[in-house]
């Protein structure tokens, strides 16, 4: 997911998405722990994507509390 998809998103969206990132990332680990994965780059994409949402989400707490 792009950053400038996360930008257009809402509050509520980007909580709802992280959720559902996290919860796939979780799977993600264990399943590689477990057997092989058949795309292991799917745990990058979920962990940057994580990442980027949780950067949108801190951006604007900074820009409530500054302005």
């Amino acid at each position: 997911m792009k950053a400038a998809e996360l930008h257009e998103m809402s509050d509520e969206q980007l909580t709802l998405t992280l959720k559902e990132t996290t919860e796939t990332l979780f799977r993600l680990k264990i399943k590689a722990q477990t057997e092989k994965l058949e795309a292991p780059s799917e745990l990058r994409k979920n962990r940057r994507t994580a990442a980027r949402i949780h950067t949108v989400l801190r951006q604007r707490e900074l820009k409530k509390a500054g302005g």
